[in-house]
């Protein structure tokens, strides 16, 4: 389904998880940020670049490698791949087994070919730009929930896409390292100093039009790592972090998983 449109660009909502894919056209080009999730969902982006795209150049951007946020990569083997240089070093099988594990799960068939992308354009430092005609991308690594996530700003559109980061239907899922999920966090106040952003789109959930809503994302996200931290440290039950949250019985798991994650870093 659609989520969000206007002249610039289209977020398009997967019935499952909420997640987010975006589409993006310029005078410059097509952008199409982590094409997802269920088969005839990507069909739906796949046709709905066909129809916009003209004669422009086409770019998939990955924000990392969550299998969720690659699934659909494979319909798009006519674009240019942008994302973090450390996807080309992650553990491509165990993602495309991960996706079809879950095609088998639920008996469904794509119909284009389940791959990992390619990475043409590597993403090799802080504050990577990339200019298509009068587009400008910057890249900010964001590790914390992979090591190899990026935050990326698209402008004159003024348009922020943060992955799985500033959700406002989940708490932090913290895969890598908790310490630096908290300074990606830190990254968003100079990049709303630093761009006129108008738009942000987090990977899972809801658009958000207002500065002051994505510093209220943020500042709840690091109020969760750092209080579960606390909790940990005093051996206290820290339920009470997420029993707020709609869909928290799904979310246990990744709790208790965040939680085993900090212990070890606490060690």
């Amino acid at each position: 389904m659609i989520q969000f449109q206007n002249e610039d660009f289209t977020v398009f909502e997967s019935q499952l998880y909420k997640t987010t894919s975006v589409v993006v056209k310029t005078n410059d080009c097509v952008i199409v940020v982590d094409p997802n999730l269920l088969p005839q969902e990507v069909q739906e982006i796949r046709q709905h670049v066909n129809r916009i795209r003209g004669s422009l150049p086409l770019y998939i951007i990955i924000t990392h490698s969550d299998w969720d946020h690659v699934v659909g990569c494979g319909a798009f083997l006519d674009a240019t791949v942008i994302g973090n240089h450390l996807l080309n070093k992650v553990d491509k099988h165990q993602i495309l087994e991960q996706i079809k594990d879950f095609d088998d799960k639920y008996y469904l068939d794509r119909f284009y070919p389940v791959t990992f992308p390619q990475v043409d354009i590597p993403i090799m430092r802080e504050r990577h730009v990339a200019k298509i005609g009068r587009t400008t991308i910057t890249f900010y690594q964001a590790p914390g929930h992979t090591k190899d996530g990026v935050f990326i700003v698209i402008e004159p559109i003024g348009l922020f896409i943060a992955g799985d980061y500033l959700s406002d239907i989940e708490f932090p899922f913290i895969y890598e390292n908790s310490y630096h999920y908290e300074l990606t966090l830190q990254k968003v106040d100079n990049i709303l100093s630093n761009h006129p952003i108008e738009y942000l789109v987090p990977g899972h959930g809801n658009i958000s039009t207002s500065k002051e809503d994505i510093l209220k994302r943020k500042d709840e996200a690091l109020k969760y790592i750092q209080e579960l931290r606390y909790c940990i440290k005093s051996n206290s039950d820290s339920s009470y972090l997420i029993n707020h949250y709609k869909y928290w019985r799904e979310f246990t798991y990744s709790h208790e998983e965040n939680i085993l994650l900090i212990k070890k870093e606490l060690k």
